[in-house]
């Protein structure tokens, strides 16, 4: 099998980006690489330049990997991180936060290629809870 798709939460809190690293974990596979850049370097409230560059590296196992923000300044950061490092195989998504990491990684965990991956964490918001 070749290696998944990678997935980065970014949030402008960590408590919040690894709680829900905690819940996709165990709904998806530990087989997706998963990593979080949530809050500041310091660990207040906000978003890091850094912090998503070094989630980014990490989540990539040549398969690509897609972005997933949580909202805001977390949207520039990772844009801006994209801009800096242009690379093909790694896109951001707009998705909503939860329910697009979900199947962002359920979809990863079957093998999905990136496109499908990110196409999976796009539809989630089409989704009704009710």
């Amino acid at each position: 099998m070749t290696n998944p798709v990678g997935i980065v939460l970014v949030s402008h809190s960590a408590e919040l980006a690894a709680g829900l690293r905690l819940l996709v974990e165990q709904i998806g596979s530990d087989t997706v690489p998963l990593a979080v850049a949530g809050g500041t370097d310091d660990g207040r409230i906000g978003t890091s330049y850094d912090l998503v560059l070094t989630a980014i590296r990490h989540a990539d196992r040549g398969a690509g990997v897609v972005v997933l923000p949580d909202l805001g300044s977390s949207v520039l950061t990772a844009r801006t991180v994209l801009e800096d490092h242009p690379r093909p195989d790694v896109t951001i998504v707009d998705a909503p936060f939860v329910e697009g990491a979900v199947a962002a990684v359920v979809t990863a965990a079957s093998g999905a290629d990136l496109k499908t991956v990110a196409d999976a964490a796009k539809e989630a918001r089409n989704v009704s809870k009710l």
